[in-house]
């Protein structure tokens, strides 16, 4: 996928991730409710992410199901590289220690940074 996907793509992505293949009305039906999107628009995040390939669709009956193409682990992967590498040079540890500094990091944050710092050096 050579585009990036928008925030409210995200949120239909999400939905297929959850569950597919679905119909636009599935989407629609699935979608957070307080987003207040109208099947028209769910159709039009649908037409954006099918001409992004984020998203396939294949023929059944009169309506398409939607499925989606990119793998969520490799979207969040991508994601969070391009994050990693845009504000912190693309190294982890002015990250770590960013939210570190701001006190965003509770002690299960810690414990389980702990653990698998401990899982990597074995």
């Amino acid at each position: 996928m050579a585009e990036r996907i928008s925030d409210a793509e995200h949120a239909v992505m999400e939905v297929l991730w959850d569950e597919a293949p679905l119909s636009a009305q599935d989407v629609v039906e699935r979608v957070d409710p307080e987003r207040g999107w109208s099947a028209n628009t769910v159709k039009t995040l649908l037409g954006r992410l099918l001409a992004k390939n984020a998203i396939a669709h294949e023929e059944d009956g009169r309506r398409y199901l939607y499925r989606p193409v990119v793998p969520r682990d490799d979207y969040v992967s991508g994601e969070s590289r391009r994050l990693i590498d845009r504000l912190f040079g693309g190294r982890l540890t002015p990250l770590v220690a960013h939210l570190a500094e701001r006190d965003e990091l509770s002690p299960r944050d810690i414990a389980e940074i702990e653990a698998l710092l401990k899982a990597l050096k074995q």
